[in-house]
Order: C-alpha cells, then sequence, then structure tokens
C-alpha cells in the first residue's frame, strides 16, 4: 500500500516536472523569437553616419558636420571653431548637390527638394516646408559652439526608410549656412541672406540589394 502510495506520488512528481520542462522550453522559444525579432528590426534600420568639414568661402576650415541616420531622419551635430561665424542666427538648409568649390557656394543649387517649384520654403509656411529646410543655429560672441538639428524629412543613404529623399543621392547634396535668421516663411529661403559656409555631403555607392 505504502510502495503504491510513493509510486503514484512520483508519476505525480514527473508529471509535473516534464510540465515546468515544457513551459520552460515554450518560454525559452519565446524569448528567442522576440530576440530574432529584434535583430530582424535592427537590421532593417540603416546604420549610417557621414562625416564632413564645414568651409568657409575662402575654402577654410569653420568646424564639422556629423550626420547620422536614425529610424525615421537624420540627426545632425554641428560642431563649429571659434569665430567661425558671425554673432546671431544663422539660416540652415540641405541644398541640392555637393559643391562647396565656388565663391557663394552657388554651385550647390536650391533646397533640397525644392524641385522647380516656388512658394514651398519654410517650416512656418501652410504650403511647406521644403525637404532641406532645418531651424536656424545661434553663433555667440566668442568661443567654439556647436548645435544639434534632427529632420525627419530626409534620410542620409539611398536606402533610407520611408522613401524619404536620400542626401547621398548621384549628385549627393551640401548643408549650407546663411549669413541671417531664416524666418520660415519668406520666399524663397526665408530672408536668410548669403550662403557663408558649406559641408559637402558626397554620393557613395549602391550596391544591389541582397
Amino acid at each position: 500500500m505504502t510502495i503504491r502510495m510513493n509510486d503514484a506520488r512520483f508519476g505525480a512528481s514527473m508529471a509535473g516536472l516534464a510540465a515546468i520542462c515544457v513551459a520552460g522550453l515554450a518560454l525559452v522559444s519565446l524569448q528567442s523569437a522576440d530576440a530574432r525579432a529584434r535583430h530582424s528590426r535592427k537590421a532593417a534600420l540603416p546604420a549610417a553616419e557621414y562625416v564632413a568639414d564645414i568651409l568657409g568661402e575662402a575654402g577654410a576650415r569653420l568646424g564639422t558636420a556629423r550626420l547620422r541616420q536614425g529610424p525615421v531622419g537624420v540627426l545632425i551635430a554641428l560642431e563649429f571653431q571659434a569665430g567661425a561665424l558671425p554673432p546671431g542666427w544663422h539660416g540652415v538648409h540641405f541644398h541640392e548637390k555637393a559643391e562647396c568649390g565656388d565663391a557663394g557656394f552657388k554651385l550647390s543649387g536650391a533646397h533640397v527638394g525644392h524641385d522647380g517649384k516656388p512658394g514651398r520654403h519654410g517650416l512656418l509656411n501652410p504650403t511647406g516646408p521644403e525637404t532641406g529646410d532645418l531651424p536656424n543655429i545661434e553663433a555667440p560672441a566668442s568661443g567654439a559652439f556647436g548645435a544639434e538639428l534632427f529632420s525627419t524629412f530626409i534620410g542620409l543613404s539611398a536606402r533610407s526608410i520611408g522613401g524619404r529623399a536620400a542626401l547621398q543621392d548621384a549628385d549627393g547634396s551640401a548643408l549650407v549656412v546663411h549669413a541671417a535668421r531664416d524666418d520660415h516663411v519668406s520666399q524663397p529661403i526665408g530672408n536668410a541672406g548669403a550662403r557663408i559656409a558649406c559641408a559637402l555631403i558626397r554620393a557613395v555607392p549602391v550596391s544591389p540589394a541582397p
């Protein structure tokens, strides 16, 4: 009688242990699936970064522009040497060509996203903004300085997420700093004045998708 009771208890214990093992395997499987899903999502995001010198009109190096592709846009970190820009506010835009070698940086073309359609410039424009529009930056009276901007309108690589315009397309682009503040409404450049600094964003070869 005692042996049968022990056998019953042993059977129940083994059944419970088996259930725990199955539950544990199911949990491991779920965790593995979740890890694979996270890895898949991470692999789907462009992990691109681009660094360029910011040049003045005479070709002197004024600072550095670092662009990093994020899941919904591009983070732009700007660092300037002391005295790089006149004190005050300055408009900043992405222009459509990777050209910074001429006087006044005219060869960089119009803003990215202008596409020959006037009247769309400005972050406060009801019919805008253009893809290349960015917030203003402020230069202090003295000392080195920096600014960090973010744009959801563009992507860095030609495979950017969501069909955004790519800064590194066939003819590249340029980040241009203007002499005055952009009012984000006036056409065609928000009364931002002359182009006084420029950073090349060169095109990169794009290999076929796997």
